[in-house]
């Protein structure tokens, strides 16, 4: 007693039309409806003799088309009867003793659906008049989230707690349909002409969807950033809709039980925007910089920076502006250039004539070399070579310099 299966998929076509009359998903519907009756067609485009009966009404006899994406949950009286998830052909009958009650396919709803088939199932004998409802299996777009104020988190990557609104869309799944229906669509929508849609403003359990969404969103968002299979890279999110969905979706399920309390589940996120606060976008601008100079492009630039110093104070002070670059790399934090170059800045300017007006202190670029200490200068250079400041070059044209060659 129960469905017989006409024929697997046969979705309509040339079986439908040797039918009298049949049931099937109405015309026009959503992309984004997940639960809706069926609605009685006829040969002929729906003008068959069955056109007029009650929505999703069936008795002995009457057959039912279902589509690619759509599975079908008979129900009586609020107990659900019969289940098929495989694309095709049925026929109810309460009294033929080769029917069967569910068929749920090889699927991935396949042992959700028995579990939860077992759990739910109908104890007595069907009636003659059932409810025929399809749910949707595919994916469902368009559910939108966003937050009105900042969430916070604590990211790895920055080692800092992160605020950011955001806002963006995510794709849902049906993944247990019996358990969908039974623990969770409210019983306005199992009637006849009534559409369950998560994108319906009206729908008061779809937005109890969205506000649970945008409560495990923090959750996620440090989940995410926290996995070091992920690289802990705050700008992998946006790029990452799988990743970012599979965190979003288990902050969901610790939260809220979604897959196991309701057959749902979340299979996609698209992050449209996230608008950091003034903070994580001071800390974000600090990590661009340091990326900028580590690693070996950061030597590389700081050496050709360091080079083209001690080119330039070579050409315009001689041996001189090398140990005033040399001094000032040391200050940088380059080993061994910290000293101060001896005989550099101790000796004393001769007095000038009472009657002749102060003139103005030289540049120091402009001392004579020759008050340089040749020992010092070469010293100097050679620790600039050892550290790989200069090249060999560099340092036999500093020496001959300093020594008059």
């Amino acid at each position: 007693m129960g469905l017989i299966q006409a024929a697997v998929g046969a979705l309509g076509g040339t079986l439908a039309d040797q039918w009298k009359d049949f049931f099937t998903v109405p015309d026009g519907l959503a992309p984004t409806a997940a639960l809706c009756a069926a609605v009685p067609r006829g040969t002929n485009a729906g003008r068959g003799s069955n056109a007029k009966g009650s929505d999703g009404v069936i008795t002995n006899g009457s057959r039912i088309i279902v589509p690619e994406g759509y599975g079908l949950v008979l129900m009586q009286d609020g107990a659900i009867t019969g289940f098929a998830a495989e694309p095709g052909a049925y026929e109810w009958n309460s009294d033929a003793q080769d029917s069967a009650s569910i068929f749920a396919g090889d699927g991935i709803v396949s042992p959700l659906v028995t579990t939860s088939w077992e759990r739910f199932k109908f104890g007595g004998r069907p009636g003659t008049q059932q409810r025929a409802y399809f749910v949707t299996l595919k994916e469902l777009p368009n559910n939108r989230f966003g937050t009105q104020s900042e969430i916070y988190w604590d990211d790895a990557y920055l080692n800092a707690q992160v605020g950011a609104v955001t806002r963006g869309t995510y794709t849902l799944s049906i993944v247990d349909p019996i358990l969908f229906i039974k623990a969770f669509v409210p019983a306005a929508y199992l009637e006849p002409g009534r559409v369950f849609d998560f994108t319906d403003v009206d729908n008061d359990a779809a937005s109890q969807l969205f506000n649970e969404v945008v409560g495990s969103l923090a959750p996620a968002f440090s989940m995410y950033t926290n996995d070091p299979s992920k690289g802990n890279r705050i700008t992998k999110i946006q790029q990452d809709s799988v990743g970012f969905a599979q965190s979003l979706s288990a902050a969901v399920e610790e939260n809220y039980q979604w897959s196991t309390g309701r057959g749902l589940e979340i299979v996609k996120v698209a992050l449209v925007a996230i608008e950091y606060d003034e903070n994580t976008r001071e800390l974000l601008r600090n990590v661009q910089r340091a990326d900028a100079l580590s690693g070996a492009r950061g030597n590389s630039n700081l050496q050709a920076s360091v080079a083209a110093g001690f080119e330039a104070a070579g050409e315009n002070a001689g041996p001189g502006g090398l140990i005033g670059m040399g001094m000032a790399a040391g200050g940088a934090g380059i080993g061994g250039l910290q000293q101060p170059v001896p005989g550099v800045g101790a000796q004393s300017t001769p007095q000038a004539a009472p009657q002749q007006p102060a003139a103005p202190a030289a540049p120091a670029a402009a001392a004579e070399p020759a008050a340089e200490d040749p020992m010092a200068v070469l010293t100097r250079a050679k620790q600039m070579l050892d550290a790989g400041l200069i090249t060999q070059e560099d340092y036999d044209a500093a020496k001959a310099k300093a020594l008059g060659l």
